[in-house]
């Protein structure tokens, strides 16, 4: 949530970044800063309404997925690029898990 958050506010290091190093727009910006703000709540939400859960953990999921690939297309490598991806697997996990679990039920 605080990476959004920090999206959302146009922190001048993610302005820089998003602007000059990745090559996207303030607009791609403030998206995933709203995606990853409203999916954090909707996992936090999740701990009572388990609908929330793989709709928000599949949307970080894809947010990851394009931090990744970002990272590695311009040439930051995978030390900068291993956080996401982590975010990744563990946001894929949730939403297995809380998939798996709405099928039992």
């Amino acid at each position: 949530m605080y990476f959004g958050y920090m999206k959302l506010t146009a922190n001048p290091i993610h302005v820089e970044n998003f602007t000059e190093v990745y090559g996207y727009g303030k607009i791609i910006m403030y998206g995933v800063g709203a995606v990853e703000v409203t999916s954090a709540i909707g996992l936090l939400i999740g701990f009572w309404k388990k609908g929330f859960v793989p709709i928000s953990s599949g949307a970080l999921a894809v947010v990851m997925v394009g931090a990744t690939s970002t990272h590695l297309m311009v040439g930051q490598g995978l030390e900068i690029a291993m956080k996401p991806f982590i975010f990744f697997v563990l946001n894929s996990v949730i939403f297995l898990v809380s998939t798996s679990e709405s099928v039992e039920d």
